[in-house]
Protein backbone atom coordinates (compact mmCIF):
# COMPACT_ATOMS: atom_id res chain seq x y z
CA UNK A 1 0.00 0.00 0.00
CA UNK A 2 2.66 2.29 0.76
CA UNK A 3 4.05 2.54 -2.97
CA UNK A 4 0.33 3.96 -3.47
CA UNK A 5 1.73 6.97 -1.83
CA UNK A 6 4.95 7.98 -3.90
CA UNK A 7 8.28 9.43 -2.66
CA UNK A 8 9.02 12.98 -1.10
CA UNK A 9 10.76 15.28 -3.42
CA UNK A 10 14.01 16.59 -1.35
CA UNK A 11 14.27 19.39 -4.17
CA UNK A 12 10.61 20.50 -3.29
CA UNK A 13 10.28 23.50 -0.71
CA UNK A 14 7.01 22.14 0.54
CA UNK A 15 6.87 20.92 4.37
CA UNK A 16 7.11 17.69 4.45
CA UNK A 17 3.74 16.75 6.09
CA UNK A 18 2.27 19.10 3.13
CA UNK A 19 3.94 16.61 0.90
CA UNK A 20 2.13 13.87 2.39
CA UNK A 21 -0.85 15.32 3.20
CA UNK A 22 -0.87 15.93 -0.70
CA UNK A 23 -0.01 11.91 -1.35
CA UNK A 24 -2.93 10.78 0.60
CA UNK A 25 -5.60 13.33 -0.99
CA UNK A 26 -4.16 11.89 -4.41
CA UNK A 27 -4.55 8.58 -2.79
CA UNK A 28 -8.02 8.92 -1.81
CA UNK A 29 -9.06 10.81 -4.81
CA UNK A 30 -7.84 7.88 -7.05
CA UNK A 31 -9.49 5.24 -5.19
CA UNK A 32 -6.10 3.47 -4.11
CA UNK A 33 -7.57 4.39 -0.57
CA UNK A 34 -11.14 2.97 -0.35
CA UNK A 35 -13.92 3.81 2.19
CA UNK A 36 -12.75 1.95 5.60
CA UNK A 37 -9.34 0.88 4.16
CA UNK A 38 -6.88 1.24 7.40
CA UNK A 39 -3.59 3.32 6.73
CA UNK A 40 -0.47 1.73 7.63
CA UNK A 41 0.47 2.63 11.22
CA UNK A 42 2.65 6.43 11.66
CA UNK A 43 5.64 4.04 12.83
CA UNK A 44 5.53 2.15 9.21
CA UNK A 45 4.81 5.33 7.50
CA UNK A 46 7.28 7.35 8.89
CA UNK A 47 10.05 4.87 8.50
CA UNK A 48 8.82 4.26 4.75
CA UNK A 49 9.09 8.07 3.91
CA UNK A 50 12.18 8.76 5.99
CA UNK A 51 10.33 11.73 8.76
CA UNK A 52 9.53 11.93 11.72
CA UNK A 53 5.91 10.15 13.12
CA UNK A 54 5.45 13.90 14.45
CA UNK A 55 5.48 14.91 10.75
CA UNK A 56 2.64 11.92 9.72
CA UNK A 57 0.79 12.77 12.60
CA UNK A 58 0.25 16.55 11.72
CA UNK A 59 -0.33 15.47 7.95
CA UNK A 60 -2.47 12.86 9.22
CA UNK A 61 -4.23 15.17 11.25
CA UNK A 62 -5.21 17.21 8.57
CA UNK A 63 -7.30 15.24 6.60
CA UNK A 64 -8.95 13.47 9.37
CA UNK A 65 -10.14 17.51 10.58
CA UNK A 66 -11.76 17.17 6.98
CA UNK A 67 -13.22 14.53 7.78
CA UNK A 68 -11.95 12.34 5.24
CA UNK A 69 -9.82 10.13 7.79
CA UNK A 70 -10.96 8.95 11.11
CA UNK A 71 -9.02 7.44 13.84
CA UNK A 72 -10.11 4.61 15.86
CA UNK A 73 -8.98 4.12 19.54
CA UNK A 74 -6.45 1.56 19.73
CA UNK A 75 -7.49 0.12 16.15
CA UNK A 76 -5.30 2.99 13.83
CA UNK A 77 -6.37 5.37 11.37
CA UNK A 78 -9.01 4.46 8.71
CA UNK A 79 -10.37 6.19 5.41
CA UNK A 80 -14.06 7.60 6.15
CA UNK A 81 -15.79 7.72 2.27
CA UNK A 82 -15.05 9.14 -0.74
CA UNK A 83 -13.21 12.15 -2.41
CA UNK A 84 -16.60 14.17 -3.79
CA UNK A 85 -16.45 13.93 -7.68
CA UNK A 86 -16.67 17.57 -9.38
CA UNK A 87 -19.24 18.39 -11.85
CA UNK A 88 -18.55 20.30 -14.86
CA UNK A 89 -21.04 21.36 -17.00
CA UNK A 90 -20.69 21.55 -21.01
CA UNK A 91 -23.24 23.58 -21.33
CA UNK A 92 -21.71 26.92 -19.68
CA UNK A 93 -18.49 28.73 -20.60
CA UNK A 94 -16.43 28.85 -17.74
CA UNK A 95 -12.56 28.95 -16.48
CA UNK A 96 -11.29 26.69 -13.84
CA UNK A 97 -10.83 28.69 -11.53
CA UNK A 98 -14.34 29.89 -11.57
CA UNK A 99 -15.85 25.95 -11.84
CA UNK A 100 -13.68 25.26 -8.13
CA UNK A 101 -14.84 28.49 -6.70
CA UNK A 102 -18.34 27.96 -7.59
CA UNK A 103 -17.93 24.48 -5.69
CA UNK A 104 -15.99 26.07 -2.70
CA UNK A 105 -12.72 24.71 -3.64
CA UNK A 106 -9.56 26.62 -3.63
CA UNK A 107 -7.88 26.90 -7.16
CA UNK A 108 -4.32 27.75 -7.73
CA UNK A 109 -2.03 26.78 -10.52
CA UNK A 110 2.15 25.51 -10.59
CA UNK A 111 3.66 26.80 -13.73
CA UNK A 112 5.38 24.54 -15.91
CA UNK A 113 6.11 26.77 -18.72
CA UNK A 114 4.98 30.44 -20.24
CA UNK A 115 6.47 31.03 -23.74
CA UNK A 116 6.09 32.93 -26.84
CA UNK A 117 6.33 32.25 -30.81
CA UNK A 118 5.06 32.05 -33.74
CA UNK A 119 2.05 29.75 -34.45
CA UNK A 120 2.61 25.72 -35.41
CA UNK A 121 1.63 25.01 -38.86
CA UNK A 122 -0.74 22.65 -36.79
CA UNK A 123 -1.83 25.80 -34.54
CA UNK A 124 -2.10 27.87 -37.61
CA UNK A 125 -4.65 25.78 -38.97
CA UNK A 126 -6.63 24.65 -36.11
CA UNK A 127 -6.77 28.23 -35.38
CA UNK A 128 -7.33 29.87 -38.86
CA UNK A 129 -4.21 32.58 -37.99
CA UNK A 130 -1.59 33.43 -40.90
CA UNK A 131 1.76 31.66 -40.76
CA UNK A 132 4.06 33.50 -38.35
CA UNK A 133 1.34 35.34 -36.44
CA UNK A 134 2.34 35.87 -32.50
CA UNK A 135 1.08 33.68 -30.07
CA UNK A 136 1.49 33.07 -26.30
CA UNK A 137 1.88 29.30 -24.57
CA UNK A 138 1.06 28.35 -21.73
CA UNK A 139 1.39 25.29 -19.60
CA UNK A 140 0.14 24.58 -15.89
CA UNK A 141 -1.12 22.43 -13.60
CA UNK A 142 -4.43 23.18 -11.94
CA UNK A 143 -5.30 22.20 -8.10
CA UNK A 144 -8.82 22.56 -5.93
CA UNK A 145 -7.56 22.45 -2.40
CA UNK A 146 -3.88 21.43 -2.85
CA UNK A 147 -5.27 17.87 -5.12
CA UNK A 148 -3.97 18.50 -8.42
CA UNK A 149 -7.05 18.33 -11.06
CA UNK A 150 -5.68 18.68 -14.39
CA UNK A 151 -2.87 19.83 -16.99
CA UNK A 152 -3.37 22.54 -19.02
CA UNK A 153 -1.93 23.82 -22.25
CA UNK A 154 -3.38 26.77 -24.35
CA UNK A 155 -2.40 28.48 -27.01
CA UNK A 156 -3.62 31.91 -27.26
CA UNK A 157 -3.52 34.97 -30.28
CA UNK A 158 -1.24 37.13 -28.76
CA UNK A 159 -2.83 40.11 -30.29
CA UNK A 160 -5.49 39.41 -27.22
CA UNK A 161 -3.44 40.34 -24.40
CA UNK A 162 -1.62 43.24 -23.48
CA UNK A 163 1.67 40.65 -22.60
CA UNK A 164 2.21 37.52 -21.94
CA UNK A 165 2.45 38.62 -18.25
CA UNK A 166 -0.99 39.10 -17.62
CA UNK A 167 -2.26 35.81 -17.19
CA UNK A 168 -1.63 34.79 -13.83
CA UNK A 169 -4.31 32.79 -11.62
CA UNK A 170 -7.28 33.02 -14.60
CA UNK A 171 -6.27 32.81 -18.09
CA UNK A 172 -9.94 33.63 -18.90
CA UNK A 173 -9.83 36.44 -16.35
CA UNK A 174 -7.09 38.06 -18.43
CA UNK A 175 -9.05 37.60 -21.48
CA UNK A 176 -11.70 39.55 -19.89
CA UNK A 177 -9.68 42.44 -19.03
CA UNK A 178 -8.19 43.07 -22.41
CA UNK A 179 -11.68 42.53 -23.78
CA UNK A 180 -11.50 39.12 -25.48
CA UNK A 181 -13.13 36.69 -23.41
CA UNK A 182 -14.12 33.89 -25.49
CA UNK A 183 -17.88 33.20 -25.19
CA UNK A 184 -18.69 30.01 -27.28
CA UNK A 185 -16.72 27.37 -27.34
CA UNK A 186 -16.74 23.71 -29.39
CA UNK A 187 -14.73 21.14 -27.14
CA UNK A 188 -13.75 17.27 -28.24
CA UNK A 189 -13.34 14.81 -24.99
CA UNK A 190 -12.39 11.90 -25.08
CA UNK A 191 -11.29 8.70 -22.77
CA UNK A 192 -7.11 8.25 -22.24
CA UNK A 193 -4.97 6.69 -20.19
CA UNK A 194 -2.22 9.00 -18.89
CA UNK A 195 1.30 8.73 -20.04
CA UNK A 196 4.62 8.30 -17.19
CA UNK A 197 4.79 11.84 -17.43
CA UNK A 198 1.96 13.31 -17.13
CA UNK A 199 0.93 10.51 -14.38
CA UNK A 200 3.77 11.89 -12.24
CA UNK A 201 2.99 15.67 -12.47
CA UNK A 202 -0.81 14.68 -11.54
CA UNK A 203 0.58 12.23 -8.88
CA UNK A 204 -0.72 9.48 -10.38
CA UNK A 205 -0.03 5.98 -11.02
CA UNK A 206 1.18 5.22 -14.80
CA UNK A 207 -1.96 4.37 -16.86
CA UNK A 208 -4.65 5.52 -14.71
CA UNK A 209 -7.91 7.04 -16.40
CA UNK A 210 -8.21 10.68 -17.81
CA UNK A 211 -10.73 12.59 -20.09
CA UNK A 212 -8.75 14.82 -22.85
CA UNK A 213 -10.87 17.85 -23.80
CA UNK A 214 -9.55 19.71 -26.70
CA UNK A 215 -11.36 23.10 -26.51
CA UNK A 216 -11.37 26.19 -29.58
CA UNK A 217 -12.81 29.25 -27.72
CA UNK A 218 -14.45 32.01 -30.38
CA UNK A 219 -14.59 36.29 -29.42
CA UNK A 220 -18.23 37.29 -29.93
CA UNK A 221 -17.39 38.46 -32.87
CA UNK A 222 -16.65 34.58 -34.32
CA UNK A 223 -12.52 35.13 -33.99
CA UNK A 224 -11.01 31.88 -33.08
CA UNK A 225 -8.30 33.19 -29.76
CA UNK A 226 -7.89 30.44 -27.75
CA UNK A 227 -6.62 26.42 -28.40
CA UNK A 228 -6.69 24.31 -25.46
CA UNK A 229 -5.33 21.00 -25.03
CA UNK A 230 -6.43 19.59 -21.15
CA UNK A 231 -6.08 16.32 -18.93
CA UNK A 232 -8.36 15.96 -16.46
CA UNK A 233 -8.12 12.89 -13.95
CA UNK A 234 -11.05 10.76 -14.67
CA UNK A 235 -11.17 9.70 -10.61
CA UNK A 236 -12.54 12.70 -9.99
CA UNK A 237 -14.31 15.06 -12.73
CA UNK A 238 -17.70 14.34 -14.12
CA UNK A 239 -19.08 16.46 -17.18
CA UNK A 240 -22.46 16.60 -17.70
CA UNK A 241 -24.55 18.09 -20.23
CA UNK A 242 -27.88 19.47 -20.40
CA UNK A 243 -30.16 17.90 -23.47
CA UNK A 244 -33.24 19.12 -24.71
CA UNK A 245 -35.78 18.33 -28.23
Amino acid sequence: MLKTFGRLDDTDATPKYMQIERMLRAALASDSLRPEDALPTERDLAEELGVSRITIRKAIGALVDEGLLHRRHGAGTFVAGNVDRIEKSSSKISSFSEDMIARGLKPRSEWVSKSNGSVTPEEAINMGLSPGTPVYRFNRIRFADDLPMALEYSTIDATCLASIDTVDASLYEALAQAGHRPTRALQRLRAIGFDDDRAALLGMPSGSPGLLIERRGFTKAGRLIELTTSYYRGDAYDFVAELSD
